[in-house]
């Protein structure tokens, strides 16, 4: 900085120096073959004496403005006097320029002081929450990031007061605030007298949520210990407008950089911490986080977004072709897709264990068969073709009361002749609930609509229960096809399924063929149909209306 000061204020100087020996030049300077008069260039030092001064205002502030009028109006006697002692009307013109000079650094000074007021301003808002005058969220993370910096080991605790909201409800927002002021205040004492070099730091991120970074500590045992006595502050009785009232808290928390190396993971994991307090009852009010927490956060997570997509209605349908061995087109499976709010998709093996857990499986086969019977509804109605639908129905929809009914009501809803609809089961059902997914069976084919055996070799099923079923299709797991060209066991398996399924009258749907050596070795031993990247990966529905 006092370089750059000192530069400004010598770059003025020189070029004031040459504005005078410029006017008083009669000599010429040669460029490019053309001879001017010196005192032409008089004009561009003055622009560049000014424009020293005025950068002088601008990047230096209030000592570059001060500097810059102690020396603009250091020059007034000078001018003074050439004009009136020595009778030089040319003075007149520099002191003009140094009256105008002075109006536009005053004019860049006030307006750069007001940009500056109004940026302090706003970052006080940003940093500073409005109600306790905590630092806020934005202030921890930038304090935490000085500590992850400089390599400083610290502890961060997720606070969350357990009764607030229902003494916003029952009170008022007004007594809820004035609670918040009072915590604040009870937090912020202990900060200040537990440790004198690496005071804790305390943020109000929202509501009732609140940060703590602790520094001065020996292991967990002395965190829990530090935490207790915040829990203390905390339990203390309130007393307001003549009202007493009683608060309690959860302390989720993880240590820098044992849990997490980074702000945001530090975050993650301290509410993860937290979320698993509340999901587990509330057995301990303080935890420490652990990777198995994460997991459980994670599935929240995951839960969260899948209920989002269901509410939304914006879970998306691809549709993956089906051909015979001669690749005409058989029809379509349709296939769950979630996007994540970045716009990137979230992989089924992530999003169907959870709702299958969470048991919303159901809810998300019921949207995409729903849109997908719309689409090729519409799709079989324009081009008059005999296309099958396929969509995958889980054991716990399948055993619903009302199964049948939804189904009914979407086919009603597309137009879609049951006869284009096949209804995929995995064959787990055989066992776990035989005779009711008989009746089931029976029910759907009753309707017109045909029925698949998914991932058959993978399961349970065994022949005395594939001749009780009554099945159409039976789809061979992709597991078994990647290996039919290099094990000769899979290669007869395959064949075994295959004349079963034909024996029984069943059709075969070979799952996730990729490769001409497999498409070759499946036409060979009598497959019916394939679906793989092979002819077809999954594909938008606008994209699939292309195959017709």
């Amino acid at each position: 900085m006092t370089l750059g000061f000192v530069f400004f204020i010598f770059l003025y100087f020189i070029a004031t120096a040459f504005v005078s020996r410029a006017i008083h030049s009669q000599g010429t300077i040669s460029i490019f073959g053309s001879k001017m008069p010196v005192f032409a260039f008089a004009g561009v030092f003055s622009a560049l004496a000014n424009l020293s001064i005025i950068l002088l205002v601008f990047i230096f502030g209030k000592i570059g403005f001060v500097t810059a009028l102690v020396i603009l109006l250091g020059q007034f006697p000078f001018i003074f006097f050439h004009m009136i002692g020595r009778y030089n009307a040319g003075s007149f013109s520099g002191m003009f320029i140094n009256i105008l000079t002075i109006v536009a650094i005053s004019i860049i000074y006030i307006n750069n002081s007001r940009i500056k007021k109004y940026q302090e301003h706003i970052r006080q808002q940003i940093v500073s929450d409005p109600l306790t005058g905590l630092p806020s969220r934005f202030a921890c993370s930038e304090t935490m990031n000085r500590y992850i910096k400089n390599s400083e080991k610290f502890v961060i605790v997720s606070v969350d007061m357990n009764n607030l909201k229902a003494i916003n409800d029952t009170m008022g927002y007004e007594v809820g605030d004035k609670v918040l002021m009072e915590l604040a205040s009870r937090l912020s004492s202990i900060t200040e007298f537990r440790s004198e070099s690496k005071r804790d730091f305390l943020a109000r991120l929202g509501g009732g949520e609140f940060c703590l970074l602790l520094r001065d500590y020996e292991d967990d045992n002395d965190i829990v210990e530090i935490i207790r006595l915040y829990e203390a502050e905390i339990k203390r009785k309130i007393t307001i407008d003549g009202y007493d009232y009683f608060m309690t808290a959860n302390f989720g928390y993880a240590e820098y950089y044992l849990d997490a190396d980074n702000e945001s993971s530090l975050y993650s994991s301290a509410d993860a911490a937290l979320h698993e307090i509340k999901r587990s009852g509330g057995e301990s009010n303080i935890l420490h986080y652990s990777k198995e927490l994460l997991k459980t956060a994670r599935f929240l997570e995951m839960e969260r977004k899948i209920r989002a997509a269901l509410q939304d209605d914006s879970f998306l349908f691809y549709l993956q072709p089906q051909f015979d061995m001669s690749h005409k087109l058989r029809g379509f499976e349709a296939l769950a897709r979630l996007k994540d709010k970045d716009g990137s998709f979230i992989s089924p093996a992530e999003f169907v264990p959870v709702a299958e857990e969470a048991g919303i499986i159901d809810r998300i086969d019921m949207q995409i068969f729903r849109k997908a019977a719309c689409f090729l509804g519409e799709l079989v109605k324009k081009t008059s073709s005999d296309l099958m639908l396929c969509t995958n129905i889980s054991v716990k929809h399948l055993m619903k009361n009302n199964f049948i009914e939804e189904i009914q009501a979407v086919l009603e809803q597309s137009s879609l002749p049951p006869k284009n609809v096949e209804i995929e089961i995995t064959e787990s059902i055989m066992i776990e609930s035989a005779e009711k997914a008989r009746q089931c069976i029976d029910k759907i084919r009753s309707l017109g609509m045909k029925v698949a055996i998914d991932d058959f070799g993978t399961g349970y099923s065994s022949l005395s229960y594939l001749n009780k079923f009554p099945v159409n299709i039976l789809k061979i797991d992709k597991s078994f096809i990647d290996q039919i060209d290099s094990s000769e066991s899979s290669q007869k398996y395959i064949e075994a399924i295959i004349s079963i399924g034909h024996i029984l009258n069943l059709e075969v749907v070979s799952e996730g063929v990729e490769t001409d050596v497999q498409l070759e070795k499946l036409k060979s031993i009598g497959c019916d149909y394939i679906q793989g990247y092979i002819w077809g990966k999954p594909m938008p529905p606008d994209d699939a209306g292309k195959l017709l």
